[in-house]
């Protein structure tokens, strides 16, 4: 009984471990696809010249794809930020 008790208290740790783990990378991804680096913090920059009624924006994040995914595939998306240098791939 004690190791029917135990199996299935692993079986669920080993659950809650796998979800809790694909909400943080969906969460990344959403911070990043967003323009915010999920380590640093840092955000997309607005600038307004009031001389020539221009808004410039300075990007933190970019994304590159690294390999399409031709008429079937998904192609990977590589976000590199600027301010700290974190690297992620991810396939959009």
């Amino acid at each position: 009984m004690q190791t029917i008790i135990f199996l299935l208290l692993t079986f669920l740790i080993v659950i809650f471990s796998v979800l809790q783990y694909f909400k943080s990378k969906n969460s990344r991804l959403d911070k990043l696809k967003s323009g915010e680096c999920p380590d640093c913090k840092e955000k997309t920059k607005t600038f307004f010249d009031d001389n020539t009624k221009t808004t410039f924006t300075q990007e933190v994040i970019s994304a590159k794809i690294l390999k399409g995914g031709g008429c079937s595939g998904v192609p990977d998306i590589e976000y590199r930020c600027k301010s700290c240098g974190l690297k992620e791939v991810y396939n959009s």
